[in-house]
C-alpha cells in the first residue's frame, strides 16, 4: 500500500511538536494579554518611572525613577527648572 520512510515519520514528528509549540505560546500571549491590568497604587505611594531631566545652565543630568504621579513636574538646578531629556536606549 503505502511506503512510509522513517524520515518521514521524523520530520512528520517533529512538525507536530513543532505546532504544538507554537499553539501553547499563542495561547499564552493571548492569556497574558486578556489579564485585567494592575490596580494603580494608592494616593501617596511612588510609583515606578522612568524620567531623565538635565539642567540648561550647569549641564548635570538627573534620572528619577520613582514619583508620587506617574507625570511628574520637572525639579529645579540652578534655580531653573530642567527639561526633560529623550533616552537614546529604552
Amino acid at each position: 500500500m503505502f511506503a512510509v520512510s522513517v524520515g518521514s515519520v521524523i520530520w512528520f514528528g517533529l512538525g507536530l511538536v513543532l505546532m504544538v509549540v507554537l499553539w501553547r505560546t499563542g495561547m499564552a500571549m493571548l492569556q497574558a494579554l486578556s489579564a485585567p491590568p494592575a490596580p494603580p497604587p494608592e494616593p501617596g505611594e511612588l510609583r515606578k518611572v522612568n524620567m531623565r531631566y538635565r539642567c540648561d545652565v550647569c549641564g548635570v543630568e538627573l534620572k528619577l525613577t520613582l514619583a508620587p504621579d506617574e507625570d511628574p513636574p520637572p525639579p529645579k538646578h540652578c534655580l531653573e527648572e530642567m527639561t526633560v531629556v529623550a533616552p537614546l536606549y529604552d
